[in-house]
């Protein structure tokens, strides 16, 4: 009886052993990358949306779940891994990057092939609820996020998570300097009389964008004024529409949209906007307004929508292009 237990004792045992040496060998088995807390000798200590993480000193593998996190780290030359591709605007580089979902739909499958480093993203509630999992990946830190006309604030952050600061500071150096040669170019001194209204369309609608946001930021450290339809802060925008950067407007309101210059925000990802734009074109009441009657109206794409270096130097590509002639 006890020859027989003992072989029983040893066919479990090899059982076992065999199941550790199969997960062993699996190719797939990814161990997450942990950094002792206790241990700051190889990371550094950030705080960020969801607390503290400790992050590596110089990391090689990123992973982005947001397009605001690609602009920030491709602008201080750390091109991420992974990220939400179908997201990304056009005006920056998807070459070489992995699609892991979207920034509402994280495949944490994906993320744990990538074998991160770091992963970079916003403390939107999608991302928030799924923290615990990805920090058990690896280091994560989350963007407090709560309106594009933060991005410069967000850009320092990333900076810091990247130990990039200085390049940060360069990077906003030189977007202010370029800034400064348009006010020349313009004769403006910083004080342009030339009025710029901004106007997005959507399948179902029209909204102008006002101070608040990130193209608000821009064309203000331009200096150049908004008409009084969009002369608005986060605070009056609210009160109009309950979100703080743009509101939507009737056809019958379009005079609301005219100004010396008229930007339209037509994105390129979705070519059935191409159509409301033609509609839009095609209305009597559009083509009164004075912009329209003095060919003042130029299609900008997605840039104008982002929330972070690279997007505000594309605009900035634009506002020669258009108001100054210059390339």
């Amino acid at each position: 009886m006890y020859k027989r237990i003992h072989a029983i004792i040893l066919l479990f045992l090899c059982g076992v052993s065999i199941v550790f040496m199969v997960s062993a060998c699996n190719s797939n088995t990814f161990t997450p990358n942990k950094i002792d807390s206790s241990s700051t000798d190889n990371c550094r200590v950030i705080k960020h949306a969801m607390g503290g993480t400790c992050v590596p000193v110089n990391p090689q593998r990123i992973v982005a779940l947001s397009s605001i996190v690609i602009d920030h780290t491709t602008a201080l030359g750390k091109k991420p891994l992974g990220a939400p591709i179908n997201q990304i605007p056009p005006y920056l580089p998807t070459k070489g990057i992995m699609d892991i979902g979207t920034s509402e739909g994280i495949s944490l499958e994906k993320v744990l092939t990538l074998k991160p480093d770091l992963i970079i993203g916003i403390s939107i509630t999608a991302q928030t609820q799924i923290y615990p999992q990805l920090s058990q990946i690896a280091p994560t830190v989350l963007i407090p996020f709560n309106h594009s006309r933060e991005w410069k604030e967000s850009f320092a952050f990333v900076g810091k998570v990247l130990g990039k600061s200085e390049q940060v500071k360069q990077v906003m150096a030189d977007y202010f300097q370029r800034l400064e040669d348009f006010q020349q170019k313009m004769n403006t001194n910083g004080k342009s009389k030339t009025q710029v209204s901004v106007v997005r369309l959507y399948r179902d609608g029209i909204t102008l964008y006002t101070k608040g946001g990130f193209i608000g930021t821009v064309l203000e450290d331009a200096g150049l004024p908004r008409p009084p339809s969009q002369d608005l802060d986060i605070e009056a925008t609210k009160r109009i529409t309950g979100y703080g950067i743009q509101y939507t407007i009737s056809r019958e309101a379009l005079d609301k949209a005219d100004a010396d210059a008229v930007f339209v925000i037509v994105p390129k990802w979705d070519p059935k906007l191409k159509d409301v734009l033609s509609s839009l074109k095609a209305d009597p009441l559009w083509s009164t307004l004075k912009a329209v009657r003095q060919n003042k109206v130029y299609e900008v794409g997605d840039h104008w929508l982002g929330n972070a270096p690279i997007g505000a130097n594309a605009v900035i590509d634009d506002l020669f292009r258009y108001l100054v002639n210059t390339p």
